[in-house]
């Protein structure tokens, strides 16, 4: 590492926790990377807590003249968050939110994700306007940086038109709010010099009739290409000027450090519908006259794309017909439309019938306020960048670019649009987008490992920036950003006038040229074809990974380690660095940072699966890779499966050895014992827990009792056989015993496989890297359990999620198995009287669960038994994985960090689903968790 980033962080570590400044190489990558194709590594990357460790790494960067790059989520495709200097990404401390003025107003800061803002505003009806197609994954800093946008909200409702207010640190590490009246009177006087240069540029483009007709010209556009020079037009006030300037600048002005929006309708009443004209050009015109309408949303796609999702599941018949019929010709449009009462909303619906019937649509689904339907009509849109990402050569990636025509000349751009495609080989490309802003994305596929190949790539886009930025007048950049892949031609979208004002703004703002350089504004006209990403094989698991990081809000080790995404990037360096062999030493040490960082630290819980767009579950990468076991560890493995019983008879006497330990040392002797052991043994001896479960004595099968009675199969798990509850639980009574109570009370007859105590689902085995040993497990309890429920005939409990939902995926399909809260709600409630109980209760929604879309049936399940049910928010999965938060504790501590503070005073009980779960979270809650079996037992009779 150079002398000056040594100098740089000695003075960092003066404020900034060590383990917060990160200088390994493997780690810089990983956490360098983002959403776009291209790939710089950091030299150090700070993961900031504070606004005051902001301005402090800020100022002292702006000292040292050390570039800086801000990042939020890395979900921006133009490589404006890439940094080979200091990357700055912020903690999970930057989650506040004041909801203002009933709704109409939001206070947020930078690290809250677009949904969850939503989320919050849902109870007033409220939305923020921009509605980026990333928005389950993008933060507030990203959204109000890039000025994103979305299907809906246009050019009316996105961050430039919304905000309100912000707060801002600038190069020098100075800190405006603009809401804050001091604030601003103190940045007039200290910056009083910036401030008068702010406004020659406002007088200078008022004062210049041809440049202000420009920039309204441009701005009737979606168009974030540069920076929004609009606000140099629309507003007098330099505060005001200031503060819309930030928006859409990339990071390249300063750091946002919260924003505050007026928020807009959010409307209950909605209807979509699709509908499929002969050609593109009568597709536009309709496009046209429906733009003169209050209609919410028309999403535009060509025949290609059509074609490339006729075989997905749920398409409309007529989708794959085009293609049988050979018709190339055809277009699409998605519509969808909002209204604040069932009466307009029919009103609607009439009068855009009348205008779509005048243009003869050749197939439709008519407008429908159905929620299933209207999902599986987005669903056609949100299924075709991934189409394209699924069928793509391995090692290419897939780029989407975004531009804005005129509306009124949309039919003709697509048609040169598609020309290009085939002038340039892209014959997979795609067309897309939110016509009626003119805002079009086209997908295609991109190798850039020859020169040949990025020849191609930069031809076709010199020819793509001169058909939108000149021949049409549009814009090159509609929502994306400009980062380092559009910078080259701003110039020649917005003149020399235009880029003269966009460099005289950087300067006025960033003297020093430390804030993400090369971003925007770039004097290198081939920057956009440099520090390219390659995407070498690595496995087939993993490579049609796009790095688009949709993946890493529901990651449990996305705040300690690393998420899908950086998994993905690693393990594809280390792969090449096999394959070449250049790098011996970098090799050995990438390896050895991934063991821990990779593979130790994973839940392998599959919910990045649910997430990506292409499908990829990172975790079974990393199963997969917990398979190079040597032939002692596999002997090990199978001879606890050939022994189960007395496994876990030694875990019970391991719990009871424990339990009387703590009685004898206390509580915190004995934090320091298993701590210290835990330290000496390597992580082998877990750390110990005041809420570790008292030893199960052993689980007899029962004999039959009710003769008569409907039968249920219960098969409980082996951490049901073997840990009971906590210590000191206000139900002492194990779970198998509470499951029987509950079952027998509801008039059932229970039924148990029998060799109970030698049976196990063969999760423990699978996620351990044993998946023959797995199977093998699998097998002994499908036979078990075939006889019991004879084959299939009693439906089967089991009372621990992850090992309900390895059944249902290992055991035969005529077996049909349940976890506790769907058999709750199946089989139990409706034979029970149940009295809700006053006290407020804690759900924790398990990993697993939400795999298999149980959430709901849980959140019902458990508000039928307690009138106030919490529902965690930022928690997705609790990090346990088994037996990691044994041996792996800091992976529940970082995924449960959000929990305990969102108990509420009087809260002293939570319920999920998984007994190993509930120990994590009895942990890192301060309250006890359990089964909900024990909530439906203790309020039902």
């Amino acid at each position: 590492m150079q002398q000056p980033y040594l100098e740089l962080i000695a003075q960092l570590e003066q404020q900034i926790d060590k383990s917060r400044i990160i200088t390994d190489p493997t780690l810089a990558l990983a956490y360098g990377t983002d959403a776009s194709f291209y790939r710089l590594t950091p030299q150090v990357v700070l993961q900031l807590d504070s606004l005051q460790e902001v301005i402090f790494a800020v100022k002292t960067c702006y000292e040292r003249q050390i570039p800086v790059t801000f990042r939020a989520a890395g979900t921006s495709l133009s490589g404006q968050a890439q940094s080979d200097s200091v990357l700055i990404t912020l903690t999970r401390n930057w989650r506040d939110y004041k909801i203002l003025n009933d709704g109409e107003q939001i206070w947020l800061q930078p690290g809250i994700i677009g949904a969850e803002v939503n989320a919050y505003l849902a109870p007033f009806g409220r939305k923020i306007g921009p509605d980026p197609g990333s928005i389950n994954t993008c933060k507030i800093g990203g959204i109000v940086a890039n000025n994103a946008s979305g299907m809906c909200c246009g050019t009316s409702e996105n961050s430039y038109r919304t905000v309100a207010g912000m707060t801002v640190v600038l190069a020098d590490g100075t800190v405006l709010n603009t809401l804050d009246s001091a604030s601003v009177e103190a940045f007039k006087l200290s910056h009083a010099e910036m401030i008068d240069e702010l406004m020659t540029l406002v007088t200078q483009c008022q004062e210049d009739s041809e440049l202000a007709d420009k920039i309204r010209h441009k701005y009737r556009l979606k168009n974030t290409t540069g920076y929004s020079l609009n606000s140099l037009i629309d507003f007098d006030d330099p505060i005001d000027v200031l503060q819309h300037l930030f928006i859409g600048s990339e990071g390249t002005l300063g750091f946002i450090a919260d924003v505050t929006y007026n928020t807009v309708v959010n409307h209950a009443h909605k209807a979509s519908g699709l509908f499929v004209f002969s050609d593109i050009e009568i597709t536009c015109l309709a496009v046209s006259e429906l733009s003169k309408t209050s209609v919410a949303a028309v999403e535009l796609m060509d025949s290609r794309s059509l074609a490339s999702v006729a075989d997905k599941p749920g398409m409309p018949s007529f989708i794959a017909e085009l293609g049988e019929k050979g018709d190339t010709e055809a277009a699409a449009l998605l519509i969808e439309i909002h209204a604040e009462n069932e009466a307009a909303l029919q009103q609607q619906i009439e009068q855009l019938l009348a205008i779509i019937d005048g243009f003869s649509p050749i197939a439709q689904v008519d407008f429908s306020r159905d929620t299933k339907i209207c999902e599986q009509l987005w669903g056609i849109r949100k299924e075709l960048f991934p189409s394209v990402g699924a069928v793509r050569e391995t090692g290419t990636t897939v780029i989407i670019e975004d531009v804005a025509f005129p509306i009124e000349q949309l039919a003709p751009a697509v048609r040169e649009l598609q020309g290009l495609f085939t002038q340039f080989n892209y014959h997979e490309a795609i067309i897309f987008g939110h016509a009626l802003a003119g805002n079009l994305h086209f997908v295609f596929t991109q190798s850039f490992d020859s020169q040949e190949e990025i020849t191609r790539y930069s031809d076709f886009m010199d020819a793509v920036a001169q058909l939108v930025a000149v021949d049409y007048k549009g814009s090159l950049k509609a929502e994306h950003g400009t980062g380092r892949n559009m910078a080259p031609f701003i110039e020649l979208e917005w003149g020399a006038d235009g880029y003269q004002l966009m460099q005289n703004i950087k300067r006025i703002f960033d003297k020093r040229g430390i804030l993400n350089p090369g971003v925007i504004i770039n004097e290198d006209k081939e920057s956009h074809i440099k520090n390219l990403k390659g995407m070498p094989e690595a496995d087939e698991l993993i490579d049609k990974c796009v790095e688009c990081g949709f993946c890493e809000p529901v990651c449990p080790s996305r705040n300690l380690s690393l998420t899908p995404r950086q998994r993905n990037t690693v393990f594809r360096e280390i792969s090449r660095l096999r394959k070449t062999n250049e790098d011996p030493s970098r090799l050995a040490q990438m390896e050895k940072t991934y063991r821990y960082y990779g593979l130790d630290t994973c839940a392998a819980t599959g919910l990045c699966a649910d997430r990506c767009p292409v499908g990829i579950n990172t975790g079974d990468l990393v199963r997969k890779l917990r398979q190079n076991h040597t032939d002692k560890a596999k002997q090990i493995a199978n001879w606890t499966a050939d022994h189960f019983s007395t496994v876990t008879s030694v875990a019970k006497t391991g719990l009871t050895v424990a339990n009387g330990m703590h009685k004898v040392l206390g509580t915190n002797n004995m934090r320091k014992l298993t701590k210290a052991a835990y330290e000496l043994s390597g992580h082998l001896i877990p750390m110990w827990s005041s809420h570790m479960p008292v030893a199960v004595k052993s689980t007899e099968i029962l004999k039959v009792k009710k003769v008569g009675r409907e039968k249920i199969v219960y098969f409980p798990s082996c951490s049901a056989r073997t840990m009971g509850t906590e210590a000191n639980a206000k139900d002492p009574r194990p779970l198998v015993d509470v499951t029987i109570s509950l079952l027998e009370k509801a008039g059932y007859e229970v039924v148990m496989p029998k060799d109970l105590n030698n049976q196990c689902c063969g999760m423990p085995y699978t996620s351990k890297g044993f998946p023959e040993t797995a199977a093998k497990k699998a097998q002994q309890l499908e036979n078990a359990i075939w006889e019991a429920s004879s084959q299939g005939a009693y439906p089967v409990l089991m009372d621990t999620s992850p090992c309900a939902s390895t059944g249902k995926e290992t055991l035969r399909s005529e077996i049909k198995i349940y976890e506790p809260f769907e058999f709750v709600a199946n089989y139990v409630l409706p034979k029970l009287t149940i009295t809700p109980q006053e006290d407020p209760v804690m759900l924790h929604i398990t990993c697993t669960s939400r795999r298999k879309g149980l959430a709901g049936v849980m959140e019902k399940v458990t508000k039928v038994c307690a009138k106030t049910v919490i529902i965690p928010d930022d928690i997705t999965c609790c990090g346990f994985a088994g037996d990691k938060g044994f041996t792996k504790p800091e992976l529940n501590a970082s995924s449960l960090a959000p929990l305990k503070r969102q108990v509420p005073v009087g809260c002293t009980e939570g319920y999920s689903n998984s007994r190993t779960c509930e120990l994590g979270l009895s942990e890192h809650s301060g309250i006890e968790y359990r089964s909900i079996l024990y909530l439906v037992d203790k309020v039902s009779m």
